[in-house]
């Protein structure tokens, strides 16, 4: 499983970055990038205000 970002969609807030618990998702500058200790948990896309996250097989 991967979490895909919705460019588009994403307006940056960082809400995904403070609830992942294995802190894999950094925001730097203009992106969110997602790190190998991404353990597909989901969280991060329930918690997302806009829907930008999804997790997908």
């Amino acid at each position: 499983m991967v979490i895909k970002v919705n460019r588009y969609k994403c307006g940056y807030c960082g809400a995904c970055v403070s609830v992942c618990p294995t802190g894999a998702i950094e925001l730097i500058e203009t992106w969110i990038v997602v790190d190998d200790t991404c353990n597909n948990c989901g969280i991060c896309s329930r918690i997302c205000p806009v829907g930008a996250l999804e997790v997908s097989t």
